[in-house]
């Protein structure tokens, strides 16, 4: 999503030699590395190791967003969302691009700062499913590599605002968030269509369902191990919070959600970012993004710590063997080396 927060001083960042592996994708005028560690709980030493560092990988970009792992390619895709594009990273090949246009195919010029696609996955097929913020749809990536198939737009009869974020479960339910920051207008955007912000279930047969619609940006989401508990970021400069909603056997909402953690105080001290894209280990910690960097949460809630990137940060993802945590920080693609292994991997 866009921000309006004000950037950190580049005082921040750091220089450092550069390890060759990156030496294709790594800009001369970017630091080697950047940020730290604000380590809260000893668990957090048996997640990010003590001589862990926050690597620049690539930047230049307008707002990153979307990371995934493309397992057959050995190579990250995340999405570029100002220019429209979705970005492919590999250590050895560094930055092209992947795809473009990716969240908006119209034809008429897009007067909004987002219309490019946002949060990415893949489904049991390795096929790409995408949120097209300008499109307003999520869709699926043909098998041409450039068309795409609708698999939600409408709820109700009425579109969708513009799809951010989006987690698939082991039966292939996909939730997705629907906030409204592809909107030219967000808010105020005279073509939107729906009152509210929604998180929805959409089944392999193509049943939506809404389960919630009482957060006010519903943003990043992911699913715990066992699949009982649905984590959605809200990404609320008034109400920055991530919440946990309890899943019932039927894939739905079955009671109400319980907040795990609070960062308005933060934001409000003008730290940088607000709660946005988050993703879950194999253990059931929670990685995610919020102001000033990468919030880590323990399977019971409690905050054990922060990834400090002293930048505004959109989402991470797993990558390589499942250990390597990708975050894309801003104008920039990082990453951290982990003592844990993602869900998927």
């Amino acid at each position: 999503m866009f921000r309006t927060l004000p950037l950190l001083a580049a005082a921040v960042l750091t220089s450092g030699g550069l390890h060759p592996r990156l030496a294709r994708a790594q800009d001369p005028k970017l630091p080697a590395t950047l940020g730290g560690f604000d380590r809260k709980d000893p668990r957090f030493d048996a997640l990010i190791p003590k001589d862990a560092k926050i690597e620049v990988l690539a930047g230049g970009f307008k707002w990153t967003e979307g990371p995934v792992w493309d397992k057959k390619a050995n190579a990250l895709l995340f999405t570029d969302i100002p220019n429209n594009r979705v970005v492919k990273w590999s250590a050895k090949d560094g930055v092209s691009d992947f795809l473009k246009p990716s969240g908006y195919t119209g034809s008429e010029p897009f007067t909004g700062y987002e219309p490019g696609a946002n949060g990415l996955t893949f489904d049991k097929d390795g096929r790409l499913i995408l949120c097209q913020h300008g499109d307003r749809r999520v869709s699926r990536l043909g098998k041409d590599g450039k068309s795409f198939e609708t698999l939600a737009d409408k709820y109700m009869g009425k579109r969708l605002n513009s799809p951010n974020d989006l987690v698939f479960a082991k039966n292939g339910d996909l939730y997705f968030t629907d906030p409204p920051y592809g909107l030219p207008g967000q808010m105020k955007d005279p073509k939107k269509e729906l009152d509210f912000q929604g998180v929805y279930r959409l089944t392999p047969k193509g049943e939506l369902t809404l389960l919630t619609k009482e957060m006010t940006r519903p943003n990043g989401i992911g699913l715990s191990p066992d699949e009982k508990t649905l984590y959605v970021a809200n990404s609320d400069p008034d109400k920055a919070i991530w919440m946990a909603f309890p899943i019932g056997t039927d894939g739905n909402i079955s009671g109400p959600g319980k907040q795990i953690h609070d960062a308005t105080e933060a934001v409000r001290a003008k730290k940088p970012g607000l709660p946005d894209g988050l993703k879950v280990d194999q253990k059931g910690n929670v990685f995610a993004t919020g102001p000033d960097g990468v919030f880590v949460f323990a399977p019971d809630h409690t905050y054990l710590g922060k990834i400090v990137i002293g930048d505004r940060n959109a989402n991470c993802g797993w990558g390589d063997d499942g250990t390597v945590l990708y975050i894309c920080a801003n104008d920039k693609l990082v990453r951290v080396k982990t003592a844990t292994k993602g869900l998927g991997f």
